[in-house]
């Protein structure tokens, strides 16, 4: 146990700001409440606590208002609570609304079923291809909310049960308090399907110790609960059987006090015990590996690493880079190495150019081949083009990062040009 807290300490020391450095204990809290729930928490009914939005017959968003808590539930279960349009536009007004109304403290966000989210709906992305852009209101609409929850003005508590994947880890990475429990999977797995981590991971990423973020980005490693937690990417850690019991606190807590909310959680959570086998009880070699200058160079070591010694980590590494997207790999990697040095904003304007270019296929049909491969006919053995990592030149690379005209840029009230809540794609010039 002492091992584990002094390797989540070494990650604490790195992380910024935003991503909370919280005591090591956990929480969760997963309920799924549909229209026809009557669920008691207080040994009674809960009519006039609980107030449930049921202004949409098919709610890809569940609201509920808690006393002073709203509690938002992602309620696309079958497809693993994807991101659409429709969900992204409305968790995008409803935080406005919280963040203005005085009446609302707190924000608790779970996902329904048995996963928080597997990111964005690529079956979406796939179907409308590139016959048109009307993709691109979703990407905008996505990114820009992405600042606004980085920015989030009042105290928001993440339930990461199950998967947490890509655009679901860009939703709640930067909630004040991010709970992992046993059962939490966390991946960042773009690059292989020749897209790049995005929803901001260029920016935490590389805030994490060392050169583990790297490491997450082009490999698309799952994190176990208890990784994500030491790791500092989670902030507490809970089993799975405490989760009513701690949504019950939150809510009849009923404040917006951090220092209250956290201390809370802190009565439920647990020092989890890594596996030996887990790649934090590698962080050295990790840090040997990734800290590379190129993807070209990582390989060199990892495949000069493997033979000598015989590690199954290491195996698996390699399997990973070799079956990516040699385009997905590169941006993905330039994204994370100059994100270090980034703002947020700019993080995320620089990944909304390279996500118009994947979809736009600027250089390559990658990220089409890899959904296809993947999502569509599921045939797991995509065709990159191009082929190999020294066709992915600086020249096309630089075709996909360089900026946009103004007008075209994402916009982010991050110089104060912009309202806090303006810069709607549907008052942008880019529709």
């Amino acid at each position: 146990m002492r091992i584990v807290q002094k390797i989540r300490r070494s990650f604490l020391l790195r992380l910024p700001s935003y991503l909370p450095n919280c005591s090591v204990r956990g929480l969760f809290g997963q309920v799924m409440m549909t229209s026809g729930d009557n669920i008691n928490r207080d040994g009674g009914s809960v009519g006039a606590l609980v107030q449930k939005d049921t202004s949409s017959e098919e709610q890809v968003v569940i609201v509920e208002k808690l006393k002073s808590v709203s509690m938002l539930t992602l309620n696309r279960p079958k497809v693993l609570n994807s991101i659409n349009l429709p969900l992204v536009s409305r968790v995008a007004e409803l935080y406005e609304e919280w963040e203005k109304d005085e009446h609302v403290k707190c924000i608790l966000t779970k996902g329904a079923g048995r996963v928080f989210s597997a990111g964005g709906d690529l079956r979406m992305f796939y179907s409308i291809g590139k016959r048109d852009e009307s993709w691109k209101e979703v990407v905008y609409k996505k990114y820009w909310l992405d600042y606004h929850i980085h920015t989030f003005k009042k105290p928001i508590v993440a339930f990461w049960h199950g998967l947490v994947m890509g655009g679901g880890a860009g939703l709640t990475v930067a909630c004040k308090f991010r709970i992992a429990t046993e059962k939490t999977i966390f991946s960042l797995p773009e690059a292989a399907i020749g897209y790049h981590t995005d929803c901001a991971a260029s920016y935490y990423l590389p805030r994490l110790k060392g050169h583990f973020g790297t490491y997450l980005a082009i490999t698309g490693a799952r994190l176990t609960g208890a990784e994500v937690f030491v790791s500092g990417l989670a902030t507490h850690f809970v089993p799975s059987q405490s989760l009513l019991d701690v949504e019950k606190r939150l809510v009849a807590l009923d404040t917006g006090d951090v220092n209250a909310i956290k201390s809370t959680i802190d009565e439920f959570s647990i020092i989890p015990e890594l596996d030996q086998q887990s790649v934090l009880n590698r962080l050295d070699l990790v840090e040997k590996i990734f800290s590379k200058d190129s993807i070209e160079e990582i390989t060199a070591v990892l495949l000069a690493e493997m033979e000598d010694a015989h590690d199954e980590w290491l195996k698996d590494a390699a399997k990973a880079l070799k079956r990516s997207s040699p385009l997905g790999l590169k941006q993905t990697f330039r994204s994370v190495s100059e994100g270090r040095n980034r703002t947020l904003a700019d993080c995320l304007r620089v990944e909304y150019r390279v996500t118009l270019n994947a979809l736009r296929a600027t250089i390559s049909n990658d990220f089409y081949e890899g959904m296809r491969a993947t999502v569509i006919e599921k045939d797991n053995s995509p065709t990159w083009n191009p082929a190999t990592l020294p066709e992915v030149t600086s020249e096309k690379l630089d075709l996909v990062f360089q900026p946009f005209k103004e007008e075209d840029e994402l916009q982010l009230p991050a110089e104060g040009k912009i309202p806090r809540w303006g810069g709607k794609y549907e008052h942008s010039q880019i529709r």
